[in-house]
């Protein structure tokens, strides 16, 4: 038999299309379970229905077997591929995700925040204005170690881990951020604390236990600061018997003559605060314009010294935010208010800044990188990563514990410090890629800046230098959980136009067996802290506009 003539030119010529349709339960139900659902159609009205099969005990006619064979075209073969995979994608992300995991585990939860309104605080961050001073000279390292004057200045007990919030928490605090890492050197928000609300500017600190604002109580040693200093009445310093003033300073040390709580804060860059605990109203504006009033205990800092010290300074203290229990997050999920997970997400834009989060509404179900939070004596956001590279070059070659190396996530710290064998196997492995560059020892900007055989106005313009990669175990059992620093985020252009290293030797803070993650590898990037499952995620960003992150992604 002849093959049937093809249809006339111009002729619209019948199409197969495959649809899949998932629907989610009630979120009243949602046991009830998720339903896939798939088909294909014709848009040619007048095409025949597939053939069905006969019942049983009658003669199949010839014909029909040959319509039925037909029927498997190519044109049905590859609408039957696209229908599997479809399916494929969808079970990938249902069964194989990190999120599906966590999204299963939380539809109750996720169900009940619907019925409830849903408030979210955002703070913005911001950059300092230049001091004027080379930049190695200021930056900070906000590595927090508590000291209580108990007559013998002994180092105090760290304060223990803050717990979750209790269910029924459906807010979310939202506060810009602004600063840089060059030239400023810092990012920070602005709070409002007492009656009338005033506003202060707090370094944004997650190595930090205590928010601490400069006080007048009468202060000792205080910088001048862009707001006038806090002055506390009587009712509001903490007394000893307070739970945070006991856990902050230990039982060993709890003074019951004592009428107020001191402390002293040593930081890394051996800067330091003293104080007493005072407790004042904080306020915090939801971003559906619902407000929240917390009864906030923090430090009234009188005595500064170092760094902390220099005037004019640009903040009036320090927000902490660890997963201590006297941490801000930690006692806004204390009363209620959030969940005990918070976020940040700084841009890489030469004015700096971006924003942070106090909540989940931020916090993305998806699209995220998660690594477990491990435990230590303090309540620093400690992780463990099996493998350094610089591009494909292996870093910590001879560190102990099967090559593991210890990191630490600090916004208080301007740059990225590296213990001293990842140090120096670094800078032999730029020095071999990157011949071009001579160091320049009289630019003072950084320890290492380099000067290039040609004019360098911007890090794109740098290409001889490769991504430096943390690698945290596996991920959907075969790919890397990696957190990536490209160039960009660990170099910096000084004033004289070299390239300047942003990733320092850890034993010019005595931390020389940890990665200590700074503002410099942390920008482009949103990261979220979660005291609750105990994890840090992470996931490139641009960290120009937050967004709630709801329901799930099957085709995305």
């Amino acid at each position: 038999m002849a093959p049937p003539a093809p249809p006339p030119a111009g002729e619209h010529q019948p199409q197969l299309h495959g649809v899949v349709i998932i629907t989610l339960p009630p979120p009243d139900q949602p046991s009830k379970g998720k339903t896939i659902t798939a088909f294909t159609y014709s848009d040619d009205p007048g095409a025949p229905l597939p053939p069905q099969e006969p019942a049983m005990g009658y003669p199949v006619p010839p014909g029909a077997r040959r319509r039925s064979r037909r029927a498997l075209s190519p044109r049905r073969v590859a609408a039957m591929a696209l229908v599997l995979g479809a399916l494929a994608v969808a079970a990938y992300y249902c069964f194989y995700s990190d999120v599906a995991v966590q999204f299963l585990g939380m539809e109750q939860e996720e169900a009940q925040k619907e019925r409830n309104e849903t408030r979210s605080f955002l703070l913005p961050l911001y950059p300092k204005a230049r001091q004027g001073r080379a930049l190695r000279e200021f930056g900070d390292v906000k590595l927090a170690a508590k000291r209580v004057d108990d007559g013998g200045r002994t180092a105090a007990n760290k304060m223990k881990v803050g717990k979750a919030a209790a269910a029924g928490t459906n807010s979310t605090a939202l506060l810009p951020i602004k600063g840089n890492v060059f030239p400023d050197g810092q990012y920070y928000t602005s709070i409002f604390v007492g009656n009338p609300p005033r506003p202060y500017f707090l370094d944004v600190d997650t190595g930090s236990d205590l928010t601490w604002i400069q006080c007048d109580a009468p202060c000792t040693n205080c910088a001048k600061g862009p707001h006038p200093l806090y002055k506390p009445t009587k009712e509001k310093i903490v007394p000893p018997r307070d739970s945070l003033c006991q856990e902050l300073q230990g039982e060993q040390n709890y003074c019951e003559t004592c009428k107020q709580c001191d402390y002293e804060i040593e930081y890394a860059d051996q800067s330091s605060s003293m104080g007493v605990l005072a407790k004042d109203d904080m306020h915090l504006i939801a971003t559906n314009g619902g407000r929240e009033k917390l009864d906030f205990v923090f430090g009234c800092a009188y005595d500064q010294q170092g760094q902390l010290l220099s005037s004019p300074a640009k903040t009036d203290g320090i927000l902490g935010l660890s997963s201590a229990a006297i941490s801000l997050p930690s006692q806004l999920a204390s009363h209620g208010i959030i969940s005990n997970i918070f976020g940040h997400c700084i841009t890489r834009e030469q004015g700096g800044g971006g924003y942070m989060f106090l909540g989940d509404d931020y916090a993305p179900r998806w699209g995220m990188t998660w690594t477990s939070i491990r435990s230590g004596t303090d309540n620093l956001y400690h992780t463990e990563a099996n493998n350094v590279k610089y591009g494909d070059q292996q870093l910590n070659v001879h560190e102990k514990a099967g090559n593991s190396v210890q990191v630490i996530f600090d916004s208080g710290s301007s740059y990225t410090y590296l213990p001293n064998e990842i140090y120096e196997n670094l800078i032999a492995a730029i020095k071999y890629s990157a011949p071009g560059f001579v160091q320049d020892n009289s630019d003072r900007t950084l320890p290492l800046c380099w000067k290039a055989d040609f004019p360098v106005r911007y890090l794109e313009d740098v290409k001889q230098f490769k991504p430096l990669s943390l690698h945290f175990g596996k991920k959907w059992l075969f790919m890397s959980k990696t957190f990536t620093i490209s160039p960009e985020d660990f170099l910096i252009i000084s004033d004289k136009g070299n390239v300047c290293l942003g990733l320092l030797n850890g034993t010019e803070i005595n931390h020389g067996s940890t990665i200590i993650v700074g503002d410099v590898s942390l920008r482009g990037k949103l990261v979220v802290y979660d005291n609750q499952r105990r994890q840090i995620g992470w996931a490139n960003s641009d960290c120009t506009k937050p967004q709630t992150q709801k329901g799930f992604p099957f085709f995305l």
